[in-house]
C-alpha cells in the first residue's frame, strides 16, 4: 500500500518536472498599463500611460503577497479558475498584460457580488509566447465606492505602490488559433470559447470578418432576444460556451481578420484570429531524370513554379556531383548557377501566381554526369521543393553524322527492294520459258 502511494507520488512528480503544473502556478509576473487622464493647457483631454511590473497571484482572500514590494492582483476563488485555460504551460512561456477597463460609468449589479458592493474592472490577457493561444479575462475588484461618473476613466482611484487588490474572475475567453494558415479549398475551424462565473446571463456573441477596411457580420446570437443571424456556429455547442466558427471552404477572399466577441453588460471583449491563405507551388522541370545531349547542343531548361500564393517565391538552380549529393559530411557545396533568367509573374484566374526560371544548358563533355537541381522556396513550404536531372553528353560520330546514317539506311533499303523485285521478275521469266 505504501509502495503504491510512493509510486503515485513519483509519477506525479515526474509529470510535473520541467513543467509548471496547473496547481503549482501560484503567481505570474505581469505588465500593468495604467492610465492618467488629464486636461492639458489647451483644455483637451490627454492620456498618459503609466507602465508598471506587477504580480498576478492566485490564492485566497487574506493571503500575504508573494512580493510585498510590488503591486499585487490577488485572484481568489470563483467558478472560474484562470489557470484551467493555460494548463500544462510553463510560466516562462506566458506573457501577461493587465489593464483597467472602463464601463463608462455604467453600474450593473453582478450576480456574484455582495450587497452594497460596487465593482472595479480590469482586463487580463495571457498569450503564449509562441502564439499557441490567447486568453483574455475580466477581473472584478469589489469596492465600497460607486463609479465616479459617466466617463469614469477620468477619475480612476490611484493604485498605490505595494497595494494588493483582491479580485475574482468574472468572464474568460480563449482561442487556440490566434493565427491560421489555410490552403485553398480547405476546411477551417476558428476556435473561440468563453465562460462566465454565473448562469443565465444575457450574452451576445458575434463573429465579424474584417479586411482592408471592409467589415461584415458573419454570425450573431443574442440570448436575451433569442435571435440568431448568419451561420457558421453550432447553437448546441454555443450553449456550452463553444463559439468556434466553421469555415467550410477556404477561398482567396476568405483571407482577413476574424473577430469573435462576447458582451455581457457592462463588459465587452473580443479576440482576433488572423487567417492567411497560403497555397504551395506546383514545381515541374521540362526535362526528364536524364537529359541526353550531343556535344555542342544548347537547349532551354526551365523550372516552373505554378499556382502559389502569396507572391514571393525563390527559385535557385545549382549543379553538383551526384555522388556528393547524398553525402552529409565533407561533401563539396553545390555551385549556384548565375545565368538564370526569370519570366514575368503570371496572375492566374484563381488569383494565384506562376513564374519560370530558365537557362540555356551547353552540351559539354566536362559537364557530362553532373546533376542539375531546381530548388523552390515559398512561405507555405517547410522545406524547399527540389527537382533534379543528370546531364549525359555524347560525342558526335567521327565518320558519319546521324543524318548521313539515315540517308544511307534508306538508300540501302531502296537498293535491296529494287534487287528483290528484279530477282523475283527473273525467276518468273525462267519458269515460263518452254523446254
Amino acid at each position: 500500500m505504501i509502495m503504491d502511494l510512493l509510486l503515485h507520488i513519483l509519477c506525479y512528480l515526474s509529470l510535473c518536472s520541467g513543467v509548471l503544473c496547473l496547481h503549482q502556478m501560484t503567481w505570474l509576473p505581469c505588465h500593468f498599463t495604467d492610465e492618467k487622464v488629464f486636461l492639458n493647457e489647451e483644455g483637451h483631454t490627454e492620456t498618459r500611460p503609466i507602465h508598471k511590473e506587477v504580480m498576478l497571484q492566485f490564492g485566497r482572500k487574506g493571503d500575504d503577497p508573494v512580493n510585498p514590494h510590488a503591486v499585487t492582483f490577488l485572484v481568489t476563488g470563483s467558478k472560474l479558475d484562470l489557470r484551467d485555460y493555460v494548463e500544462g504551460v510553463e510560466a516562462e512561456h506566458l506573457d501577461c498584460e493587465l489593464r483597467r477597463y472602463s464601463t463608462e460609468g455604467i453600474d450593473v449589479r453582478w450576480p456574484a457580488q455582495e450587497a452594497k458592493e460596487y465593482n472595479r474592472w480590469f482586463s487580463c490577457t495571457l498569450k503564449h509566447s509562441k502564439g499557441l493561444f490567447t486568453v483574455t479575462s475580466f477581473l472584478r475588484h469589489p469596492s465600497d465606492q460607486p463609479p465616479p461618473g459617466q466617463q469614469d476613466y477620468r477619475n480612476w482611484p490611484v493604485i498605490e505602490d505595494r497595494e494588493m487588490l483582491t479580485t475574482m474572475v468574472a468572464l474568460v475567453m480563449k482561442t487556440q488559433s490566434p493565427s491560421v494558415k489555410a490552403a485553398l479549398s480547405s476546411q477551417q475551424k476558428l476556435h473561440c470559447q468563453f465562460a462566465l462565473d454565473h448562469r443565465g446571463a444575457n450574452v451576445t456573441v458575434e463573429w465579424n470578418w474584417q479586411h482592408r477596411g471592409e467589415r461584415i457580420i458573419l454570425f450573431s446570437h443574442s440570448h436575451r432576444l433569442g435571435h440568431n443571424q448568419g451561420t457558421g456556429v453550432e447553437l448546441k455547442s454555443l450553449a456550452r460556451g463553444d463559439a468556434t466558427y466553421n469555415l467550410p471552404f477556404t477561398k482567396m477572399s476568405s483571407e482577413g481578420r476574424y473577430i469573435c466577441s462576447v458582451s455581457v453588460n457592462p463588459l465587452f471583449t473580443s479576440l482576433d484570429i488572423n487567417l492567411y491563405v497560403e497555397e504551395p507551388p506546383r514545381v515541374t522541370v521540362n526535362v526528364g531524370p536524364v537529359l541526353h545531349l550531343q556535344e555542342g547542343e544548347e537547349p532551354r531548361v526551365s523550372c516552373d513554379a505554378e499556382n502559389y500564393y502569396p507572391l514571393d517565391v525563390e527559385i535557385v538552380w545549382y549543379e553538383q556531383d551526384p555522388a556528393a549529393a547524398g553525402q552529409r559530411v565533407g561533401a563539396p557545396l553545390p555551385t549556384v548557377l548565375q545565368n538564370i533568367l526569370l519570366s514575368s509573374h503570371k496572375h492566374n484566374q484563381d488569383k494565384t501566381f506562376s513564374v519560370s526560371a530558365f537557362f540555356y544548358l551547353q552540351g559539354s563533355r566536362r559537364n557530362s554526369g553532373r546533376q542539375f537541381t531546381c530548388s523552390v522556396s515559398h512561405q507555405s513550404l517547410r522545406m524547399p521543393i527540389k527537382k533534379s536531372f543528370i546531364l549525359h553528353v555524347e560525342e558526335p560520330s567521327s565518320w558519319l553524322s546521324d543524318r548521313n546514317v539515315g540517308v544511307f539506311i534508306v538508300t540501302l533499303l531502296l537498293f535491296l527492294g529494287v534487287m528483290l523485285l528484279l530477282y523475283s521478275a527473273g525467276r518468273k521469266s525462267v519458269q515460263k520459258k518452254p523446254y
